[in-house]
């Protein structure tokens, strides 16, 4: 596997890799982290501040192969979440080829602008659209994805930063700012539901109506992970469980253990006017307890 260097200078360097069945991985190296991006989806697959453990988790078994979803890192869902008509899960952002537009090293951080564009990708989404994500890395992580209706009508999605975070173990983990926050349940198809979780041990698939910062804190790994999203109207908490996990072939064994998502989302239809643009963003922080 040969390693091409794009930037490099004293703090650090992106070099380009190619995986199975044509997946370019990029590999991030600084001083304050290290970090890789999947141009296949334009997905984040890990990053890893200096003297942390990994903050995202990615399974062993993650498929990199053309019209198959990596497991793990962060997932873009859009132009839907969830299962929408015929079309299946998640819609086709985390399955398009993204092209690296700009790349930037500083002795703060990395920076990564990457786009993606297209139209008729769905008979249910034929819209023409433009993507461009923005990825800091450091000793924080920020991203953005700026959406662009390209066409002369208004369209409608729904999204999510499916972030899958790394953790000593769901039994150590909560999150103590959706507690008494009104959710779906998706197990349970029963809505409006609030009550207070212990921990994050699945099978757990909830969407919770509430846009402030949460807090995943992890007492095995004594760190909280703070998330903090803007323009996005939901937080999604998911872990499948044993039982659900074990019929997962892209998920290694005992995957399910060792992370939780924790998804700034959109779950319910945005509006993006003719020729406009939307930019949904997420901050992601790691505080020693």
């Amino acid at each position: 596997m040969s390693h091409m260097p794009l930037v490099s200078n004293k703090y650090g360097e992106i070099t380009q890799y190619q995986k199975a069945d044509s997946v370019d991985i990029l590999n991030i190296q600084h001083s304050l982290c290290s970090a890789s991006v999947s141009l296949y989806g334009g997905q984040v697959l890990n990053w890893q501040p200096k003297g942390q453990p990994p903050v995202l988790w990615l399974s062993d078994t993650s498929q990199y192969q053309q019209g198959k979803a990596i497991r793990g890192g962060i997932p873009l869902c859009w132009p839907w979440f969830g299962a929408y008509k015929d079309a299946g899960n998640h819609g086709f952002a985390r399955q398009m080829r993204w092209e690296l537009l700009e790349a930037d090293i500083t002795e703060h951080k990395v920076e990564l602008t990457l786009v993606a564009a297209g139209e008729n990708l769905s008979h249910l989404w034929p819209t023409p659209f433009k993507l461009v994500q923005k990825i800091s890395f450091s000793a924080q992580f920020q991203q953005q994805l700026t959406i662009s209706n390209l066409s002369d009508q208004p369209v409608e999605f729904t999204s999510a930063f499916h972030s899958y975070f790394q953790v000593s173990s769901p039994e150590y983990t909560s999150v103590s700012g959706l507690n008494g926050v009104k959710f779906d349940d998706k197990n349970t198809l029963l809505t409006a539901q609030q009550d207070i979780l212990d921990n994050c041990v699945g099978p757990i698939d909830r969407i919770y109506h509430d846009h402030n910062t949460q807090q995943l804190k992890d007492s095995g790994w004594q760190r909280v992970i703070e998330v903090e999203s803007t323009h996005c109207q939901q937080w999604v908490l998911w872990n499948p469980g044993k039982e659900v996990a074990s019929s997962m072939n892209d998920l290694h064994s005992g995957g399910e253990s060792e992370y939780v998502c924790l998804e700034a989302a959109n779950t319910e239809w945005q509006n993006i006017p003719a020729q406009k643009s939307v930019t949904l963003k997420q901050k992601i922080s790691v505080i020693p307890f």
